[in-house]
């Protein structure tokens, strides 16, 4: 991918839990990932610390302890990533797109300025800046997938 970002200088937001950074076998390395920050096409932005599941963990855990736990995963991935890369990360992409008015709030007193779901759609004037609609894309994406993406009428 970097060859065709470099080549056309398309701008990519990568949204990392540090957590798995050089410690992870299916995950990139501190080395790597600063390497592409430092080209200046990719931003480096979080998705939480570890990437919990909040719905569970809302099951999991008291009210207070969810509160705290939920701060420590925005607040330690903004941290770990400043520390590491030097990256100031203000938007968080919801793991598994789970979001409810209070993560909304929680980010918004951690420092995050948006906030990026998987809910499928384009984006409008009137989302909520803590919950823009994203397209996941994976490996599996097609050229289809991709026109799904384009406003109607500008589709192929």
């Amino acid at each position: 991918m970097l060859s065709v970002v470099r080549e056309y200088e398309v701008p990519v937001t990568l949204f990392i839990y540090p957590s798995a950074i050089s410690n992870a076998s299916y995950a990139m390395t501190w080395g790597q990932l600063d390497s592409l920050h430092r080209t200046g096409l990719f931003d480096i932005q979080s998705h939480s610390y570890w990437h919990p599941n909040f719905a569970i963990e809302r099951r999991r855990l008291s009210p207070t302890a969810y509160r705290t736990f939920v701060t420590m995963q925005l607040l330690k991935s903004r941290t770990v990533l400043r520390d590491n890369l030097g990256v100031q990360a203000d938007l968080i992409a919801w793991p598994f797109g789970v979001y409810d008015d209070e993560l909304l709030a929680t980010a918004r007193e951690c420092g995050y300025i948006a906030g990026f779901t998987i809910d499928r759609d384009l984006v409008t004037s009137d989302a909520r800046v803590m919950a823009l609609p994203r397209f996941l894309v994976t490996d599996n994406a097609s050229e289809t997938t991709f026109a799904s993406m384009l406003p109607p009428g500008e589709q192929p």
